[in-house]
C-alpha cells in the first residue's frame, strides 16, 4: 500500500528569511495524523535567503541530516567542524549526548533550498559525530544510490539506526526497481520534479507511505530527484 501525502498537504512556516514546508509536524505546526512515519521524525524542506540562517542552538539524542538541491550552506558545530554543503553533498549529524551547531546560508546574494531530516537514534548516550560525503550527479542517474545505513556501507554515511536512505535522479526512460525485505516499511520524498512509483505519479514535495510492498519501481522520472527510506515497521518514531 501507497499513502500518498501531497505537498500542498504540508506545513507552512514564513519567517521572512525562511521559507520551509514540514511534512511531520515540527515547530508551530502540528498535525496529530502527522507525528512521522517509523523512525522518521522530520522532512523539512528549507529555503533560506542570502547570508541569512539558524543560529547556534543545542540538540541531543538524534540523527539529523541535511541535503542539499541548490545553493550552499555553512555549518559549524561544538565539535569544532566548519563545512559548506553543496549540491550532491549529504551531511549527517548525530547528536547524541549533545552538540551545539549552527547552519548558515553560505552565499551573500543567492538563496539556498535544502532538506533537514532527522532520524530517531536506536540509542542514547552516544558520541557526537560528524560526517559528510559527496555523490555525483552520475552516482544517482537513473538508479537508487545508497547514501545512509547502519554500518556506513559501500560508502554511504552511517546513522544509528536501523534505516538506509537512498537518493536517485530520474528522467525520460530511466528506470530503478528496490526490493523491500520482508515486512520492511519505506518512504518516500520526491524532492524535485516529478516521477511514478508503481504506476501511482509523484510530485515535487510529495511523500508517501509505503507498507505491505515488497518492490518499488521508480519511472517516467521529469527531472526527478527523489530519497527513499527503508524503515522499521513501525507506525510512529519512539525514543529508545
Amino acid at each position: 500500500m501507497i499513502d500518498v501525502r501531497q505537498a500542498n498537504a504540508r506545513g507552512v512556516a514564513n519567517l521572512g528569511w525562511l521559507q520551509s514546508r514540514h511534512t511531520f509536524s515540527f515547530g508551530h505546526y502540528h498535525d496529530p495524523a502527522q507525528q512521522g512515519f517509523s523512525d522518521l521524525l522530520v522532512i523539512n524542506d528549507d529555503r533560506v535567503a542570502p547570508a541569512q540562517g539558524f543560529g547556534a542552538h543545542p540538540h541531543r539524542d538524534m540523527e539529523i541530516f541535511s541535503y542539499v538541491l541548490e545553493g550552499a550552506l555553512e555549518h559549524k558545530d561544538s565539535m569544532g567542524t566548519g563545512s559548506v554543503i553543496r549540491p550532491g553533498d549529504v551531511q549527517m549529524m548525530s547528536a547524541g549526548t549533545g552538540v551545539r551547531h549552527s547552519e548558515f546560508n553560505h552565499s551573500p546574494d543567492e538563496g539556498v533550498h535544502f532538506l533537514q531530516i532527522w532520524i530517531v537514534p536506536g540509542r542514547r548516550g552516544v558520541e557526537p559525530r560528524y560526517q559528510q560525503v559527496h555523490f555525483s550527479p552520475a552516482d544517482k542517474r537513473g538508479q537508487l544510490r545508497l547514501i545512509i545505513s547502519p554500518e556506513g556501507a559501500q560508502g554511504s554515511l552511517a546513522v544509528h539506526q536501523d534505516a538506509q536512505v537512498y537518493a536517485g535522479l530520474f528522467d525520460g526512460d530511466e528506470t530503478a526497481t528496490l526490493t523491500l525485505p520482508q515486512g520492511r516499511y519505506a518512504y518516500i520524498h520526491v524532492a524535485r520534479g516529478s516521477i511514478e512509483v508503481n504506476g501511482q505519479r509523484l510530485g515535487e514535495g510529495d511523500g508517501a507511505r509505503v507498507r505491505d510492498e515488497r518492490e518499488l519501481t521508480f519511472s517516467g522520472g521529469e527531472d526527478a530527484e527523489v530519497l527513499v527510506f527503508d524503515l522499521r515497521p513501525n507506525e510512529l518514531p519512539q525514543m529508545p
